[in-house]
């Protein structure tokens, strides 16, 4: 199982493997992060969006969920989806795999942890 952290403190948002180093970027009204990210704050402000693209495969039975959210008056989801990274004319083959995106809305200043999961 993979676990994804992302973290938000002051709305700084950090997603990393858990125990991973932290090196600051610079502030975002919107930001778009990935497994890439690990380790790595991204600053959101308030009123901002966080956008995190996870590759994934539902056809294998593997799924991301949201494990924990710690304060949703600071960071909310505001949406789940899966997408196929390729387009096709028809319904893509079976056992094509594509990417979840999650999104979520800076509320307010403060800090909130979310914990997303990859498993069965």
């Amino acid at each position: 199982m993979k676990r994804i952290l992302v973290a938000a403190m002051g709305l700084v948002l950090m997603a990393g493997v858990v125990g991973g180093a932290v090196a600051s970027v610079g502030v975002n009204d919107n930001a778009t992060v990935d497994a890439s990210y690990a380790g790595k704050e991204v600053k959101v402000a308030v009123d901002g969006s966080l956008t995190v693209i996870l590759e994934s495969n539902p056809s294998t039975g593997f799924m991301w969920t949201l494990a924990e959210n710690s304060d949703e008056s600071v960071l909310q989801e505001t949406g789940h989806k899966f997408e196929n990274v390729k387009i096709y004319a028809t319904e893509p083959p079976p056992g094509t795999g594509g990417q979840e995106v999650w999104t979520f809305n800076a509320l307010e200043k403060g800090e909130s942890t979310i914990f997303m999961e990859y498993s069965q």
